[in-house]
C-alpha cells in the first residue's frame, strides 16, 4: 500500500534510510561558504534582496545567519524568541480514549517528544524565524516490523533554493539540476515555514525585517569606535619658535603625527609639543542614541516590545511580559506543532501501524504569565468584603502546596497537639456565656444573610471572562442588598439588651 505525505506524495521507503544533504569541498553544498556580511554597504545589501526575490537565496540566507553571529542584541533576542517555545515541554494527545489510539500517541512520546534532543528539533526548526523557512533531515532506522527516527540534521539554509516554475517549492540544491535544485524527498525532510508575513517565504524571515535597522547600526557602531579612538586621545598641539629651522619643523610634525602610537619622541630644542586634554563631546550621545534607537527597533521586530530587553525595567514588569508577547509565542509554538504533526508524526505512524483517520497531536502551549501580586491584592480586598475563597486555589495560583498536619508552617497559628487543642476547646465550652451563646446565634444564620447580599458579586466573578473583566463588574454594582443584614444585627442587639437587663436583675 503505498503511503502519502501531507500533500499527498508517495513516501518512498527507499529514500528514507539514506542521507541526502551531505556538504563536500567537491559539492555545490560546500561546507564553508563565503562571508556577505564583512564589508557589506546598502547598495551591496539591496542586491542581496533583489537576487532572493527572483528565487537565489544563497546570498540572502548567508547574511541573515552573519547578522546573528556579528550583532550580539539580535542574537539575543532571536534566541529568547526561539527559546520560548522550544524550552517548554510538549504533550502528546491521543486522537480519543481507546487503547489503540493511546498506543499511538506513546509511539509519538517515545520516538519524538521524550527524544533528548527534541529541543534541538524546536529550534533547528526556529531558524525559520530570522529567514523565513528552514529545512531539518529526518535519519531514519528500521527493523523487521518497525520503523524509527533516530536523529535529525538541520540542513543549511544556503544550501536551499526555490523552484524557477512556481518560486514557491523549496528545493534542494544539487548538481543535478543547477537551477531548480531537486525535490525534498516526502518524509524525508521537515519543511518548517512560519507565517509571519503574508507572500513568499523569502520576504517573510525576521532577518529582512531588521536588516536596515541593523547595517545603520553598523555603521554607527563603525563611526563611534573611530570617534573613540580619536577622543581617547588628548589633543596634540606642536610649537616652534622664530629659531627652527625647517628640519626642526618636519621633526615635530611627524613627532606630533606619531606620539599617539609610539607614545615618545625626539624633537628639537627649539620645538615643544603641548597636550590639550578635550573636556567633552555630544558627538559619543548621538551614536550611543542612534545605536540604542535601533537595538529597540530589532527587539520590537522580533520580541513585540521592548521592555524586558532595553528599557531596563523592573523584574516584576519583566515577568508580566514575559520577554516575548505572548500572542507572538503562542503563534509560534502552534505554528511548530502544525509541523511536527503533519510533517513527522504522521510518517511515523504511517509507516509503523499505517494510515489513520485520526492521529495523535503534539502540543506546545505556552502559559500566560500571571502578577501575582496584583491577583493577591485583590483577592485579599474581595475576602475582606465577603469572597469565599479556596485556600488551595490561591495556593495552587501561587505554586504552593497543601502543608501536611506535622509541617512546621508560616502564619499566625502555632501547631498545637491534639490534647492540647481538645483541652483548649472544651475549656472555652466550659466557660460560655450568654454573649457567647448569642454569638454562636448569629453566626448560625450569617451565611443565607450574606449569601443574599454578596449575590450580585458572586454573579459578576461567575460571569467575568476574565480577571480584569471581574473588576469591571463589580465596579459597576450600584449597591448591594442589605436589608437581612440589617435585620439580624437588630435582633441581635436586642437580644443582647435583653439578656444584659436579665442579669442585671
Amino acid at each position: 500500500m503505498a503511503l502519502l505525505d501531507q500533500h499527498g506524495r508517495p513516501i518512498r521507503r527507499q529514500e528514507l534510510k539514506r542521507t541526502i544533504a551531505t556538504t563536500s569541498m567537491v559539492s555545490v553544498r560546500q561546507p564553508f561558504p563565503e562571508s556577505i556580511a564583512s564589508g557589506l554597504t546598502p547598495e551591496r545589501m539591496g542586491a542581496v534582496f533583489r537576487d532572493a526575490n527572483q528565487g537565489n537565496l544563497r546570498e540572502y540566507a548567508l547574511l541573515a545567519d552573519e547578522m546573528e553571529e556579528y550583532d550580539p542584541h539580535y542574537a539575543a533576542v532571536l534566541g529568547t524568541r526561539k527559546r520560548a517555545v522550544s524550552g517548554v515541554e510538549a504533550t502528546v494527545e491521543p486522537a480519543s480514549d481507546s487503547a489503540h489510539d493511546k498506543k499511538l500517541a506513546e509511539l509519538i512520546r517515545t520516538q519524538v517528544t521524550e527524544a533528548p534532543a527534541f529541543a534541538q528539533l524546536v529550534e533547528d526548526m526556529l531558524d525559520a524565524l530570522g529567514k523565513g523557512y528552514s529545512v531539518v533531515e529526518l535519519d531514519w532506522a528500521t527493523t523487521a516490523d518497525s520503523w524509527s527516527v533516530t536523529g535529525w540534521q538541520h540542513v543549511p539554509a544556503h544550501h536551499i533554493t526555490l523552484d524557477q516554475d512556481t518560486g514557491r517549492e523549496l528545493r534542494l540544491v544539487d548538481e543535478a539540476d543547477p537551477v531548480n535544485g531537486i525535490a525534498l524527498a516526502p518524509g524525508k525532510f521537515v519543511v518548517h515555514c512560519p507565517h509571519l508575513k503574508s507572500g513568499p517565504v523569502q520576504r517573510g524571515g525576521l532577518a529582512r525585517l531588521v536588516a536596515f535597522s541593523w547595517i545603520c547600526k553598523q555603521y554607527s557602531i563603525k563611526d563611534w569606535m573611530a570617534f573613540v579612538e580619536v577622543y581617547g586621545q588628548p589633543l596634540r598641539v606642536g610649537k616652534y619658535d622664530q629659531s627652527a629651522t625647517q628640519d626642526d619643523v618636519n621633526a615635530l610634525f611627524t613627532a606630533v603625527a606619531n606620539i599617539g602610537s609610539d607614545a615618545g619622541a625626539v624633537i628639537p630644542k627649539s620645538t615643544m609639543i603641548e597636550f590639550i586634554e578635550t573636556s567633552g563631546s555630544r558627538s559619543q550621545a548621538v551614536f550611543e542614541n542612534l545605536a540604542r534607537y535601533l537595538d529597540e527597533q530589532i527587539s520590537k521586530g522580533v520580541l513585540g516590545q521592548t521592555m524586558t530587553s532595553d528599557d531596563g525595567s523592573s523584574q516584576a514588569q519583566a515577568n508580566v511580559h514575559n520577554e516575548v508577547r505572548h500572542d507572538i509565542a503562542n503563534a509560534d509554538a502552534k505554528q511548530v506543532a502544525a509541523t511536527l504533526n503533519g510533517q513527522l508524526v504522521r510518517p511515523i505512524i504511517d509507516l509503523n501501524h499505517g494510515p489513520q483517520n485520526d492521529y495523535p497531536l503534539i502540543k506546545i502551549e505556552i502559559e500566560e504569565a500571571e502578577d501575582v501580586a496584583m491577583i493577591l491584592e485583590a483577592t485579599g480586598n474581595l475576602v475582606a468584603h465577603g469572597l469565599r475563597v479556596k485556600q488551595s486555589e490561591v495556593r495552587a495560583r501561587m505554586g504552593y502546596t497543601d502543608p501536611d498536619p506535622d509541617d512546621d508552617i508560616l502564619g499566625t497559628w502555632a501547631k498545637v497537639s491534639d490534647q492540647t487543642m481538645a483541652s483548649a476547646v472544651a475549656a472555652a465550652l466550659a466557660d460560655r456565656d450568654d454573649i457567647e451563646e448569642l454569638r454562636d446565634d448569629m453566626l448560625g444564620g450569617w451565611q443565607p444573610v450574606m449569601d443574599d447580599m454578596l449575590r450580585p458579586v458572586r454573579e459578576a466573578i461567575e460571569g467575568a471572562a476574565s480577571f480584569n473583566d471581574a473588576l469591571t463588574q463589580l465596579s459597576q454594582i450600584d449597591n448591594l442588598n442589605t436589608g437581612l443584614v440589617i435585620d439580624e444585627l437588630v435582633r441581635g442587639m436586642f437580644k443582647a439588651r435583653a439578656a444584659g437587663d436579665d442579669n442585671d436583675g
